[in-house]
């Protein structure tokens, strides 16, 4: 079995981190919607340019339509919940925030039972209280 999802989810958490606590300096003096903006357009230049030179920007054609309305809800929802994370972040306490944003994962275990049909496991819904309450504890 490979681990290699693993790997990539920690450097994902780090980075999020990162995302806090760089993004919580630079808003000190700057509107968040224009610091979002700003973000955005860091990401789409950087992510573009490593699917030009990875070679990915030549499957664009293969995206389907049903696959492309998901993917565009998807960044819209992206963008709305980065709009909403800075503008939190600007006014809160980066730990804090971050704590509440990290209870998405609540949200995504119930989705995807929801939607995607995942199977109900208890160990997965003790996991989920363990962090609605570590949640509610940093949070307050």
């Amino acid at each position: 079995m490979s681990y290699d999802w693993l790997i990539f989810s920690l450097l994902s958490a780090v980075m999020a981190a990162f995302v806090a606590i760089l993004g919580k300096i630079g808003l000190k003096e700057v509107d968040s919607t224009l610091a979002t903006t700003v973000r955005a357009g860091i990401m789409f230049s950087s992510l573009l340019l490593i699917a030009l030179f990875s070679g990915k920007l030549k499957d664009f054609q293969q995206i389907n339509s049903k696959a492309f309305l998901f993917i565009f809800f998807s960044g819209l929802a992206g963008a709305l919940s980065w709009l909403f994370y800075f503008f939190a972040l600007k006014i809160g306490q980066a730990s804090k925030v971050a704590a509440i944003d990290r209870a998405s994962l609540i949200f995504v275990f119930l989705f995807a039972l929801i939607f995607l049909g995942e199977e109900f496991k208890i160990k997965n819904l003790v996991g989920i209280l363990l962090v609605l309450i570590g949640t509610v504890i940093l949070s307050i």
